[in-house]
């Protein structure tokens, strides 16, 4: 059932609120968080290293800024919406958790507003809430009930066993997965994501996200984890899992995805271990003899920090695909390439990008946050139209295509 329209009083109301967030979104979404956390069966839905680092208020001081500004017309909040909804879903947001959100939502905006939050005010934001989360709360059913139907597919937690641990590069580590009962597991869309709910020691409860880096397979999946210097998560991947141990997992999510069957040229531009979903993609476009022409960028720190670079280097020998690799600090010891490939110094230049930019293809990126979002600006500025660029952002649910529209 589609949520009931919007009153025009609504509307209105929201509208005239976007100078307050403008000055006072982040306020209010520290001050919704801080009590939203207080409930510690809220407070373990969360990534609470975005929550340290400021991110997810940002994020979601963004969000709500975004949905006022657009509140006459939502169209353009599509892409955010649907973000949002597959990474609820990935964390197991059910119905029942909106409630406390939007009670700590209401409550932020009136203690930040003081006597600027008016009862007319409260009731249109009231309004406003409810509507918003009716229809996250519909698509997220509609994404559970299509996993629930899926050959292999589940909804809730379900515990997979680390079949194998292969180091990729330094401080990068990849994951087998198999599940625990021995069943078949979903095939997930190229460039989706897994969740994982985990209890890690002298930190407690985590919920994390990690890309699939293996093509869509019925028996595994395989992630591919970075050691972050400040990652609790991520450290503890590393250091401490081993074959044999068994993790809750969520089923496949994540709007970053190849089509089924791509027509246009593909370009993959990585940064880091941003490559981790591109690798999906790329495997799955390399086992298509009907597949169209790939071509690989990928910036890193140096050959030691290269991830899948015999994968790369195979599939340029075969010429099933073509590659530029920069090496932002050091190329010293890059490993020979083959045709089809070049090896460069450096970070990737905005002249070389538009230097070299195919007009006719599909751009994928993924990378750190500032890289994304460098990149994005870069095919932007050079002309190419955003229906051609797809991005992925390791981080909290927010849209840098709308942050970057001056109008947004």
């Amino acid at each position: 059932m589609a949520p009931k329209p919007l009153s025009p009083e609504t509307k209105a109301i929201v509208k005239a609120c976007v100078p307050a967030l403008e000055a006072k979104g982040v306020d209010i979404t520290q001050e919704m968080y801080k009590r939203l956390l207080a409930n510690p069966e809220i407070r373990d839905l969360f990534n609470m290293s975005h929550q340290k680092d400021g991110e997810q208020q940002r994020a979601l001081a963004f969000s709500v800024l975004a949905y006022a500004k657009h509140i006459d017309n939502p169209a353009p909040l599509g892409p955010m919406i649907e973000r949002i909804a597959e990474k609820h879903v990935g964390l197991n947001i059910l119905p029942e958790h909106y409630p406390y959100v939007g009670k700590a939502l209401l409550e932020a905006i009136a203690h930040v507003l003081g006597d600027a939050a008016t009862p007319e005010i409260m009731a249109a934001w009231t309004e406003a809430y409810w509507f918003l989360a009716d229809v996250l709360i519909g698509r997220e059913h509609q994404i559970y009930e299509d996993h629930a139907h899926q050959p292999g597919g589940w909804v809730g937690w379900r515990r997979f066993r680390v079949a194998e641990r292969q180091p990729e590069a330094e401080d990068i580590v990849s994951f087998k997965l198999v599940p625990a009962d021995g069943k078949e597991v979903m095939l997930h869309k190229p460039g989706q994501y897994l969740s994982f709910r985990l209890d890690v020691p002298e930190h407690g409860s985590q919920r994390r996200n990690y890309s699939i880096s293996s093509a869509p397979s019925h028996d595994h999946y395989r992630l591919t984890i970075k050691r972050q210097p400040e990652g609790v998560v991520s450290n503890w991947f590393y250091d401490n899992v081993r074959e044999g141990q068994e993790l809750d997992v969520s089923a496949p999510a994540g709007d970053f995805q190849l089509p089924a069957e791509p027509q246009k040229p593909v370009v993959f531009l990585s940064g880091g271990v941003g490559v981790t979903p591109m690798i999906s993609m790329i495997e799955t476009l390399a086992e298509n003899a009907k597949a169209p022409k790939m071509h690989y960028v990928h910036s890193t720190h140096s050959p030691r920090t290269e991830a899948f670079g015999d994968l790369i280097r195979k599939l340029t020998a075969e010429k099933k695909m073509t590659a530029d690799l920069f090496f932002s600090r050091d190329k010293a010891g890059a490993s020979a390439t083959t045709p089809g490939m070049a090896v460069h110094e450096g970070r990737i230049p905005f002249e070389w990008i538009t230097t070299n930019l195919d007009r006719a293809a599909d751009y994928y990126v993924c990378g750190p946050v500032d890289f994304l979002v460098l990149m994005v600006q870069t095919l932007k500025e050079a002309g190419l139209p955003t229906e051609q660029i797809h991005y992925e952002m390791f981080g909290s649910a927010s849209n840098p295509y709308l942050a970057l529209d001056a109008d947004a």
